[in-house]
């Protein structure tokens, strides 16, 4: 793995290991053990061991997919660290878009944090912060299946190797090392997170459209008409009410997704 010169002069640090428990509880542990290090950090491993995804999921990660979490120290006032999944998926798209360019107009980004490929989840993004006195330090967990993915999961899921690129996740390090300080600069622009939602929506589905969201106690389905400020999906239900859903997960309405629990293989923290 390598930093571009990009990232390097940005000042931006590589850290790569041949395994790990998990790349985000690596980053939160540095951040905690080095709280004046306000440096931005990657932390990359070739395989993870006990890798997680949002609520809690397990999942298996192998050698051959991309495994790497970006930590910055106060980056934004705490309320706004959410901000960071809709930069990130926006970055992970461009360096996928710059390593296989034939593959632009298959992918599509999925509220709230997943890269499709053909409809199919291909990355993901997991945000975790730690507070380190008024200041929060922020993993920012991004897996991408370059090789391998499983074969039983609640929502359809491909790798680039499936869909007909031939990435190894090094390659893809270096484009995304790239392409993450491009989004942080966009992000913290005049136009700040107003531009990178208006990114992030001309390249998103179910906007527009019907969809299913699934909530811890019940589901609903509606058509999503676009973010908040926040970052919430907007969902116009049937009886023409607006619903803003700060937590969830998006299906289509045709969608034939299992609603039982999955020991799922896929990219990394953050790829659920």
């Amino acid at each position: 793995m390598r930093l571009d010169p990009e990232a390097a002069a940005a000042g931006f640090r590589l850290a790569t290991h041949a395994v790990l428990p998990s790349t985000n509880a690596a980053a939160l542990h540095y951040a905690v053990e080095h709280a004046g290090d306000t440096q931005p950090l990657w932390i990359v491993a070739r395989e993870q061991t006990t890798g997680r995804g949002r609520r809690g999921n397990r999942w298996i990660s192998p050698p051959g997919n991309l495994y790497a979490t970006l930590l910055l120290v106060d980056p934004v006032p705490p309320r706004r660290a959410p901000e960071l999944s809709f930069v990130a998926a926006l970055a992970v798209d461009d360096a996928i878009r710059d390593r296989a360019p034939a593959m632009a107009d298959r992918l599509a980004m999925k509220w709230p944090n997943d890269v499709l490929c053909d409809g199919k989840k291909l990355a993901g993004i997991l945000l975790e912060g730690r507070m380190l006195g008024e200041k929060v330090a922020v993993a920012i967990g991004i897996g991408v299946n370059c090789l391998h993915h499983p074969s039983s999961t609640s929502y359809p899921v491909t790798d680039l190797a499936a869909a007909g690129a031939r990435v190894d996740a090094e390659a893809l390090f270096t484009a995304l090392s790239a392409a993450m300080p491009r989004r942080l600069a966009q992000w913290r622009s005049a136009a700040g997170f107003s531009a990178v939602r208006a990114d992030w929506l001309a390249r998103a589905v179910g906007i527009g459209e019907t969809i299913r969201v699934r909530l811890p106690d019940r589901e609903l389905v509606g058509r999503g008409e676009g973010l908040d400020d926040n970052g919430c999906l907007l969902l116009r239900l049937a009886d023409g009410s607006l619903q803003t859903i700060a937590a969830g997960e998006v299906f289509p309405l045709t969608g034939s997704a299992e609603s039982k629990p999955h020991h799922k293989q896929m990219a990394a923290d953050g790829a659920d």
